[in-house]
């Protein structure tokens, strides 16, 4: 009955957020169809799309940084007005973001909000962006230059970027810590 719950209440709390990133003008799937009974969500199939790790180890091998530089940024563009919205993705990595080609540009979009959650704290979106950070530079080595084009596009549309990008330095302060004492 307890797990029965927690899914229900997950459940419904990741159409919210999909929703809300909607409202907020962020290209997330279309939420078409909840079943609480069978714990399933029918969304929209995000046609030409591939995702961001494949896009990147793509693109990489094919010394296209160029390509990546723009496309990073934009991903931290959309991670800044994720956070301007208070919505705190959770489980922020290379393969919850989706790469689709426009016209003259890629567009990105925010997959999995499963782990979601509304929240105004400073705390909360420093910890995004670190998750974010050790997810991409473990998942894609010697790319140092484009976690920062994702901070350069994060910083040109956060509300609150200076502090968020302060709280960030303390927290891998706190993470290198840990990971000194084991």
């Amino acid at each position: 009955v307890l797990d029965e719950k927690l899914t229900n209440k997950r459940l419904s709390q990741e159409c919210r957020m999909l929703s809300k990133c909607r409202s907020l003008g962020i290209r997330t799937p279309t939420v078409y169809y909840v079943n609480n009974k069978t714990n399933t969500i029918y969304m929209e199939y995000m046609k030409q799309t591939v995702v961001f790790k494949d896009f990147v180890d793509e693109h990489v091998a094919k010394g296209e940084r160029r390509v990546l530089a723009d496309l990073c940024f934009n991903v931290g563009y959309t991670i800044a007005l994720l956070h301007n919205g208070d919505i705190v993705h959770g489980d922020l990595t290379s393969s919850n973001v989706l790469v689709m080609k426009r016209i003259d540009k890629y567009d990105c979009v925010l997959i999995d909000f499963g782990l979601s959650t509304n929240s105004s704290l400073v705390e909360d979106k420093g910890v995004d962006l670190y998750v974010l950070e050790k997810a991409f530079l473990s998942t894609h080595p010697n790319s140092q230059d484009l976690f920062d084009k994702i901070l350069a596009g994060y910083c040109s549309a956060a509300h609150s970027q200076k502090v968020v990008m302060s709280k960030l330095s303390e927290i891998r302060l706190r993470g290198r810590k840990r990971s000194m004492v084991g």
